[in-house]
């Protein structure tokens, strides 16, 4: 059901504290947490401590907590030292745009010039 933890989530599992990851700020409804595998000096995930799909079912079934999700992400770019250079907030949705955990989470990506399009 969505919201709750799912069992085989890894998200729901770093939240739940059963898998370590390098966290670097929580609050009663995020956690945010070092990438594996960086792609810019700052590359935090920003997640919501409820589990949904994607970023569009976290928006459509909780609007405030989306809006955690992305206020913490600019309180990660700050504690990054990047929000006045410069950062990037990704949501991926769906394997088609590389989303391989399906908990809806923030990707916050500073501190390397960032060029459009993506990819």
């Amino acid at each position: 059901m969505a919201g709750e933890a799912q069992a085989d989530c890894l998200f729901c599992k770093i939240v739940a504290g059963d898998v370590p990851a390098t966290i670097v700020r929580e609050t009663e409804t995020t956690v945010a947490f070092q990438d594996i595998n960086p792609q810019a000096p700052c590359h935090v995930l920003v997640i919501p401590r409820a589990h949904y799909h994607d970023a569009a079912a976290l928006a459509t079934a909780e609007p405030a907590l989306a809006a955690d999700v992305l206020r913490e992400a600019g309180e990660v770019a700050a504690q990054c030292k990047v929000a006045d250079t410069g950062y990037r907030v990704v949501f991926n949705t769906g394997t088609g745009a590389g989303q391989t955990v399906f908990h809806a989470h923030a990707h916050v990506l500073g501190g390397r010039g960032l060029q459009w399009p993506p990819g």
